[in-house]
């Protein structure tokens, strides 16, 4: 009798643990509510393009949340590509010597193509793709919003793999993890506080080309997607202050919506990848996470996926290249003169191929003196953008130190930070175009603050990630020798940010050169206001649809900015990989 009792109440305790608690009943509205902007999201995207010509773009409000839901599905699938992109090509640019000496380069380069340019190429391409679907406009604007998140992510997590403490990679080795159980056991979590709060920033930067990625114009060819930079451009084209009004209202809804279900829930799981022996005072928080927790029926049904998962992170796969190499030293990797010189060979040769292949298309409708021009003009574009990474560094290095060693101050700041990057130099358009044309201003000096607004945030996202991730034992350690002040900064604090300073002062260098192209030719309704510069120069160029100079200010753009990172950002990453380590 006592057996069949202890029975029925094993039973009915089972059967009790996979009954859905209250929680459960305030989660599965949220999820629903996903799952359902999805499915409207797919239907609309499977939707014949004719639809995009029948359904202009309205400035009603009421529509604005329809267009908030399309931008932020668009987002949220360009971060999801570039979180895979970052996985596998900041992997394969740190663990291979060979393939940095190709892949960062490249790197540069392709941070430092304007959102514009690729617009310029892609549209065509995805529209053959799928030519009668709305999907292939779609892609193009994912695409373009892609280009806008990707690089400083790639970034980050190169600058990661590069500084991975000594000791712990000795250790993983010591337990004979192969390299892709070190990779998902050390080192992509090593990498997680920097990455989630570069993921924020990129999310908070894609606001600031959503205009150009969903309301394309490339020479006569014109296509604009419904969403909140469609409204956007209407909005601006038509002078309606009201309009902007409420973009700035849905735009400030929007990011408090992600800062509270996706960000803050994941900067507070990463606090326990902090690395340090004694635990931080004020842990961050997140409601959603521990909603997620406390539901029951919720969280049994997570816990199959995260057993594959760690399942996953096991399996015993080696890859022969990345276990024998120790990617912290490469002068310690060993490998044939011989091979390097072939692949040296082989990149100059494909290096020379593109080259003479971008030069003679680019001759067929530029001359010598419009390419001296263009050098010119990327001069200037130099000049604003080094002087606006130095202010930026000044202000905003103290302010992110003070917000990352605060987890309170930092739950408080996030929000904030995030819709003051996000914030799209086109909101600012009237403002300064009614000012300089008013006052009769010079464009070339007060039009350059706007540049500012694709700088700054790189900067202050990163030191927040660097003083967030500052072990906590080397702040007590510091604090019991009454290290303060001067002293503090330079011995203490300066060289454990370091190594994320440099990585936001190259993405900032790459934003900045991306927000020339909107911050030197503005215009409000059928006012132009334009500075001498080589974003000017793109912009112009490619609403007039000439390719060949197009091309040519890309290019110039690009080797000014591989220059740049090259003499300056690259030593500095070096520096910082071999002396400020924290092992």
């Amino acid at each position: 009798m006592d057996f069949g009792f202890n029975l029925n109440r094993t039973a009915n305790a089972s059967a009790w643990r996979v009954l859905p608690n209250r929680w459960d009943f305030v989660a599965f509205p949220l999820i629903i509510c996903i799952i359902a902007m999805a499915a409207i999201g797919f239907h609309e995207t499977m939707a014949p393009i004719s639809t995009l010509q029948t359904q202009a773009i309205s400035l009603d409000p009421a529509n604005l949340p329809e267009y908030a839901m399309r931008t932020t599905l668009r987002m949220l699938a360009a971060m999801v590509a570039s979180l895979i992109f970052t996985l596998v090509y900041g992997t394969l640019a740190a663990k291979s010597r060979r393939a940095g000496q190709v892949l960062v380069p490249i790197l540069d380069i392709l941070q430092s193509v304007p959102v514009l340019g690729y617009i310029s190429f892609t549209v065509t391409f995805f529209l053959a793709l799928f030519p009668a679907r709305v999907l292939g406009a779609e892609l193009a604007a994912i695409f373009a919003i892609f280009t806008s998140q990707a690089w400083n992510m790639t970034f980050s997590f190169y600058q990661s793999l590069r500084t991975v403490p000594r000791d712990l990679d000795e250790v993983s080795r010591g337990f004979h993890l192969t390299s892709w159980q070190r990779f998902w056991k050390l080192e992509v979590p090593f990498s997680m506080p920097g990455l989630i709060w570069n993921m924020m920033m990129s999310m908070s930067g894609g606001w600031f080309f959503v205009v150009a990625s969903e309301a394309i114009t490339v020479g006569n060819h014109s296509i604009t997607l419904p969403g909140i930079g469609a409204y956007l451009a209407a909005a601006i084209a038509g002078k309606d202050l009201h309009a902007i009004g409420w973009v700035i209202l849905t735009m400030t809804v929007v990011i408090l919506a992600y800062d509270q279900f996706l960000f803050r829930p994941l900067v507070a799981w990463a606090d326990k990848f902090r690395m340090e022996t004694t635990s931080s005072g004020n842990a961050p928080e997140s409601w959603l996470l521990d909603l997620i927790r406390r539901t029951r029926l919720i969280h049994r049904l997570l816990v199959p996926l995260g057993w594959l998962f760690a399942k996953a992170a096991r399996v015993p796969l080696r890859v022969p290249s990345f276990d024998r190499v120790r990617f912290q030293i490469p002068q310690s990797e060993k490998s044939s003169k011989l091979g390097d010189i072939v692949w040296a060979v082989g990149v100059l040769i494909a290096t020379v191929y593109v080259v003479c292949r971008v030069a003679l298309y680019v001759r067929t409708g530029v001359t010598m003196d419009e390419v001296g021009h263009a050098f010119v003009l990327g001069l200037i574009t130099l000049l604003r953008v080094v002087v606006l990474i130095a202010i930026a560094s000044v202000v905003w290095v103290p302010v992110g130190v003070l917000i990352g060693l605060r987890p309170r101050l930092a739950e408080k700041m996030q929000p904030l930070a995030q819709f003051l990057a996000a914030f799209p130099a086109n909101l600012l358009f009237p403002v300064f175009v009614i000012v300089i044309v008013r006052f009769g201003l010079n464009p070339d000096i007060w039009l350059s603050p706007l540049i500012v607004l694709g700088t700054q945030w790189y900067i202050l996202f990163n030191v927040i990630a660097g003083a967030t991730s500052y072990p906590n034992d080397y702040r007590e350690a510091a604090a019991n020798f009454h290290i303060r002040g001067w002293q503090w900064w330079r011995q203490a604090m300066l060289p454990g940010i370091f190594p994320y300073y440099v990585t936001g002062a190259i993405t900032a260098s790459g934003g900045a050169w991306n927000a020339s192209i909107v911050a030197e030719a503005v215009q409000w309704g059928n006012t132009k206001v334009v500075a001498h510069g080589l974003g000017a120069y793109i912009a112009q160029n490619t609403e007039a649809g000439d390719y060949p100079k197009i091309i040519l200010g890309i290019a110039v753009m690009s080797l000014f900015v591989t220059l740049f990172n090259r003499l300056l950002w690259r030593p500095m990453y070096a520096y910082a990989e071999a002396k400020l380590r924290l092992d």
